[in-house]
Formats: C-alpha cells, structure tokens, sequence
C-alpha cells in the first residue's frame, strides 16, 4: 500500500489573475491543485479592473494566440463569439497602412483569424472557464515577497483579509503583469540582479468608445493606420468594431505627436495622420464614453532565463518576463504559448525535480524572444527610444522586414507569409521562404494601393 508522501498531488501558487496567470493554472491543474493569488475584487461580468492596465485599449489576439487559446482551453473562442466577440478574416476584414505607409490590398486567402472584442469580455470569459475548475482556488490577497532561499522557493508571503500569511507551494509562478516584483524578491533571496532591457517609443494611447455609426453593420472591417518611424512623431490608431455594436478607438503618438484627454480633440487628432481615413469614420460617430489615455506602452525584458543560478520551484511568465507596446497585439498571444510551454515541459519533468523550473523558464522564454524582436525591431528607430542604438543586425532586419511589407502589400503569397510571423504562427525565418523571397526579388510589380481599400457600402458610413 502506498504511503500518503508517494500519492499528495503537488501544489501551485500563481500571482495574479491575469490573462498569463489563467492560462498557466489551466495547464498546472493537470499536474498540481493551484491557488490563484489576486489582490483585485474581480468582477462578475464583463467589466474593467483596476490592475490591468491597458484593459480599455484596443486588443486584438492573433490567429497564433486564438490556436494557442483552444489548445490550452477548447471551445473557448467560441464561448467569446457568443458573447458577441468576432473572428476576423486577416486581411480580407481588415484595411490597414503600415509603418512604411503602404496599404495592404484584402484578400480571403489566408487562413488567418484573429479575436477581436473589448478586454473585459475577454477576460471574463478565460476567467469563468479556469477559476471553475475543480483544482483551481481564488483568494483575495497581494503577494508580498517569497518564502525559501537562493537554491529553492518553499512558497509566497502575502496580505488579505488584514493578516499576513505564508502559502507554502511546490512551484510559484509570477504572473503579476508589468508591474511585477520579481526581480526584487529574487534579489532577497541572495540572488543576482537581472538583466533587463527597455525599448521606449515613448507612445501615449488615447482610447474612446464609439457607437457604431448608421450604415456600419456588424462586419465593418477594422481599420488601422501604423506609426511611421521614419517620420517622427509617429502617429496611428485602430478602429476596432467589438460587441455591442460598438467601434473601441484607440489613437496613439510617441513624443512631440501625443494624443491627448480632450474629447474635442480625438477626432481632429485622427484627421491630422497622414491618411484621414480613421477621424472621417468618427466624424458622425456619437461617442459613448470619455476619452481614457496611457502611457504604460514601454518594451521592458527582463532575462530570466539566462540568470546563472536559478532556484527550484519559481517561475515568472507573461508580463512579468516582458511588457511590449501593446500596439503589436502580440501579449495575450505570448502568455497563452509561453503556458504551453510549460505544460510540455512538465509532461516528461516532475515540478519538484531540481532543474525543472530553470527548463521551465527558458521554455517560457521562446515565444517572448519572438515577440520581442517584432516590438523593437520597429520602436528601437524612434528617438530616444533606447540608450544605445540599434545593432547592425537590428538595422538590417528592420529594413529587410520594411521590403517584406511592401512585397506583402503587393503580393498574396507574401502577405501570407509576413501573416505567419506577425501572427506568431510562425517563427521569423519564414519571411526568408521561397513564398517571400521569389516575389521580392522577381515581383510581379503590382503597383501600390493609393489609398485605403474600402468598398461602396463601406465608404458611404464616411458620408452618412
């Protein structure tokens, strides 16, 4: 007969609720029961929470992120489609300029699909669906620093319900976004300071909430006009159509070109980028909301994974490894493959095995590095962005990725190639295939769109 030490199932902490902190319990619960840590009262229903601070910006999840989604949760996309959330064809449903001022032309032959609705909704759904499982628990605390020592984390302090307490746990997993404290508490422990890098485009985000104007419908495609680089300030925005037949507009400049909190002046902002098309779509827009702005949109890294002592049973995932300028959508995406990261690794590594939270943190660490390069090899170009320039191979891969682009805008195959990287489907050595590289070198030279490709019915919303 076995004795009760050989059957205990392992325990979990995860700090934070976040979208990174729900999808790395899901993948715990097969291997530990996991408590989830959250300082916020989270709300019942579909509604804005204080710690998550880009939750009124525009959010758009790749088509990457929606397989990475099912594969962790299934059937939870369409659990978002009911609530009214929508599946967009990429590019057929989109118009969209990019950084180097091309508009892409729309086509259906991709199989990409992306997620689009408002944060909350979002978070709500992930959020019904992990903290129902029966090896889930949720309380109410914040996280105050680590229990254990420099070779192995034995647990988490934290303060709720006006005590402090200690949760003892097998693995504690940081998951407290942007803000995270884990650098610090490592340091506590007697460990190193971690490596980090910031890449600052120094965007503000300016967001309001629009009634759908008359004649938009519910398939209007989404409308995004990218920041120049090379034209500094950089100036942009995104329509998104979500639920509720809303439009949730996000405008965006680095410095010198920020939006700012004025309501009278949102519209004339978006007027004022060098294609009108977003401020002409908002001009008979009735607005439902203030004008909300932020400043939070720095790249930050910190290199975990290549600390040279690391200690069993901690790790940090989503946020917390890397924030990104939430104008490249690649977070929420992030945070679901760096869980499926993990559930690989722990499916032949036992959680209490000394080394596998250090293979557990580099694992994590692939899709941020992917991302991560997307972000920078665009913001690293503004001025002040970072305190050394961009490296040569940074330079060479901005202006290769800059001749991608303009082959995609002209050509099928190639957009659906710089589809599979930007979506994180894919790593960035497809944009080196034959698919890119025939049509760049050879064409066809298809000529340039002039301007954004809408149809009759949807230019005539500008006129109504």
């Amino acid at each position: 007969m076995p004795d009760s030490l050989s059957t205990r199932r392992s325990t979990a902490v995860v700090i934070g609720a976040s979208a990174a902190g729900l999808f790395t319990a899901a993948v715990l619960t097969e291997f530990a029961d996991v408590t989830i840590i959250e300082r916020d009262q989270l709300p019942d229903g579909p509604e804005p929470r204080r710690g998550v601070p880009q939750t009124r910006h525009a959010h758009l999840v790749w088509s990457g992120g929606v397989n990475a989604f099912n594969e962790l949760l299934p059937g939870v996309t369409d659990a978002a489609v009911d609530q009214g959330a929508r599946l967009v064809r990429i590019m057929g449903d989109m118009i969209s300029r990019a950084p180097n001022e091309v508009w892409f032309r729309r086509f259906l032959g991709t199989h990409h699909r992306n997620l689009v609705c408002s944060r909350d909704l979002l978070d709500f759904v992930l959020r019904k669906r992990v903290l129902s499982h029966e090896r889930v628990t949720l309380r109410q605390a914040t996280a105050m620093g680590l229990d254990g020592d420099a070779t192995r984390v034995t647990g988490v302090r934290a303060y709720g319900a006006d005590q402090e307490f200690t949760l003892p746990a097998d693995l504690v997993v940081d998951a407290s976004g942007r803000g995270s404290h884990a650098a610090q508490w490592l340091a506590d422990l007697g460990l190193p300071n971690v490596t980090t890098r910031e890449v600052n485009a120094g965007v503000t985000y300016a967001t309001r909430l629009f009634k759908a104007p008359v004649g938009a419908g519910d398939n209007y495609p989404l409308v995004n006009v990218q920041a120049t680089p090379a034209k500094a300030p950089g100036q942009g925005g995104i329509i998104l159509p979500i639920e509720n037949n809303q439009w949730l507009v996000t405008l965006a400049g680095t410095r010198g070109g920020e939006p700012t909190a004025d309501p009278d002046a949102f519209v004339p902002f978006a007027l004022g980028f060098a294609d009108p098309i977003i401020g002409q779509l908002l001009q008979n827009a009735e607005p439902v909301n203030d004008v909300i702005t932020t400043r939070s949109t720095a790249n930050r890294r910190r290199y975990f994974e290549k600390m040279k002592h690391w200690p069993d049973g901690f790790i940090v995932m989503g946020d917390a490894i890397a924030a990104y300028n939430p104008v490249y959508g690649h977070g929420l995406t992030v945070a679901a493959q760096g869980a499926i990261a993990v559930r690989d690794v722990l499916r032949s590594k036992d959680i209490t095995a000394p080394g596998t939270t250090r293979q557990l943190q580099r694992a994590a660490a692939r899709p941020v590095a992917a991302a991560w390069d997307l972000a920078v090899g665009q913001d690293a170009f503004y001025p002040g962005a970072a305190q050394t320039p961009p490296t040569p191979v940074e330079r060479f891969l901005a202006r290769f990725v800059d001749k991608a682009v303009e082959t995609g805008a002209r050509n099928p195959r190639a957009m659906g190639a710089l589809l599979d990287v930007m979506s994180m489907e894919k790593p960035a050595t497809r944009l080196f295939s034959k698919d890119m590289l025939i049509p760049m070198l050879f064409g066809p030279r298809t000529p340039h769109l002039q301007g954004p490709p809408l149809r009759e019915d949807e230019r005539a919303v500008i006129h109504h």
